[in-house]
């Protein structure tokens, strides 16, 4: 057993960045990661660390006026891996911040292994360690066998719900004569230039069979212990979206609002848009697609939108099943289990949603357990900064009863005074963080020094 001073299980966003803030603080950390080692989950698809799997965005990058761009903010404020490559790697997304997945989790993956206070073992643990500090960062595809022994170290059952993954499709099989290129508004992002998105139009006739074909469609049979799971509001299958009234797509991911159509010079009466998935440009994400359709009934129904009827796809959609712990309940105000309290969750275990907020929280339980190991106490950032807000969230702001994955947002912060107009209280919020973070950083640095 080689030596270590905490050991971290799950090498996603979550364990991944909890490694590195750990080990640039000079300890020395296990991380286990199962895939690579004969097990796989039912969402990956190779073993490298940090995959992404749902989505190659990292969403709006604007720190003044978006609480997700903020948190990138304070995230690079502290050093963060996650967003030090995902600047890296990043493609055209608008405002968005999306990376080529494979070249970002590639880069993680190497400043890792090549950290020489890091130690990568592929192997799979099937119960929770006894003792010694450790950091749980098994996401939402946590296996069975860990999962049961979190239930018993608990006492609840843990909560679930369904995440869907959307199509990609190989740029060359788009019919760019009915497609073309733009972003809503023409909004130029970082390095786009306001014509970031392939948009597929359709007209009103198009648009009704299309969404009679999407609940029509052959879909995945749930096991009888899956159905009464909930699904995640913010990645919910297109197909119940559909199911939930004629016009719902197109006030959501089939909007046609601020896109004119170059041909027709109108806006269409819906569209379905693409994002750059990879550096190349090749591999293209169909944005808001996540589906349960079993994969020839996607190919069947796909192919009728206009501009994708000889589409390739380099991956078809699917569904898996997601599991988060009641963390109000269970964990302290430092994401140590009350049961057990040498135990650190992070993660999308913890019930946040997305890929910043999975890092943010393993970058903060990590800072916690720096602080802890070096007999000194970290307080909580503030919260009025971003990761104090979702920390917060978690911890102890949600009701324990009802909780259910959240993405980092202004609702989760303290509100700003009375009298800030409302168009500009995004920025007050920005800037109180900002002043916030500067304080906390000060005792954190302390603290790690």
């Amino acid at each position: 057993m080689v030596a270590h001073d905490i050991h971290i299980i799950g090498g996603g966003l979550a364990g991944s960045e909890a490694a590195w803030q750990l080990a640039e603080a000079g300890y020395r950390v296990r991380l286990s990661e199962m895939r690579g080692g004969g097990d796989m989950t039912p969402a990956h698809q190779g073993d490298t660390l940090a995959e992404m799997v749902c989505s190659n965005s990292f969403r709006s990058d604007d720190g003044d006026s978006n609480a997700v761009g903020l948190l990138h903010r304070e995230m690079r404020s502290l050093g963060s891996i996650i967003m030090r490559e995902a600047d890296a790697t990043k493609v055209p997304a608008g405002s968005a911040l999306a990376v080529d997945r494979d070249l970002f989790s590639g880069g993680v993956t190497k400043a890792l292994a090549e950290h020489p206070n890091v130690t990568i073992v592929r192997e799979r643990v099937d119960t929770l360690p006894t003792e010694g500090m450790t950091i749980v960062a098994t996401g939402p595809l946590t296996a069975a066998s860990l999962a049961e022994s979190i239930g018993v170290a608990t006492g609840k059952d843990a909560l679930a719900f369904f995440d869907a993954i959307a199509p990609i499709v190989y740029r060359d099989s788009i019919d760019m004569d009915i497609a073309w290129m733009a972003s809503r508004w023409d909004k130029v992002g970082p390095i786009g230039d306001g014509k970031d998105y392939i948009n597929c139009p359709m007209d009103k006739d198009q648009y009704y069979a299309f969404v009679q074909g999407l609940i029509d469609g052959d879909k995945t049979e749930f096991k009888d212990w899956e159905k009464d799971t909930p699904y995640f509001e913010g990645c919910m299958p297109i197909e119940v979206m559909a199911e939930r009234g004629i016009e719902t797509l197109r006030f959501g991911p089939m909007k046609g609002v601020g896109l004119d159509n170059p041909r027709t010079g109108r806006w269409p009466y819906a569209v379905v848009q693409l994002r750059q998935d990879n550096a190349l440009g090749t591999l293209w994400n169909m944005v808001g697609f996540q589906t349960k359709l079993k994969h020839g009934a996607q190919v069947e129904l796909f192919r009728t939108i206009p501009g994708l009827e000889k589409a390739e796809f380099a991956r078809l959609g699917g569904l898996h099943r997601n599991s988060f712990i009641r963390s109000p309940e269970l964990l302290d105000g430092q994401l140590r289990l009350k049961s057990a309290p040498h135990i650190r969750f992070a993660g999308q275990i913890t019930g946040c949603e997305g890929y910043v907020e999975s890092a943010a929280i393993g970058l903060v339980a990590a800072r916690f357990a720096i602080a802890e190991l070096g007999g000194r106490s970290l307080p909580p950032p503030p919260p009025e900064t971003a990761l104090g807000a979702l920390l917060g969230h978690i911890t102890g702001g949600a009701d324990a009863a009802s909780y259910q994955p959240m993405n980092v947002n202004f609702g989760l912060f303290p509100p700003v005074a009375e009298d800030v107009r409302k168009k500009d209280r995004k920025l007050a919020y920005t800037q109180r963080a900002g002043a916030a973070l500067a304080e906390w950083m000060k005792v954190a640095d302390g603290v790690a020094a």
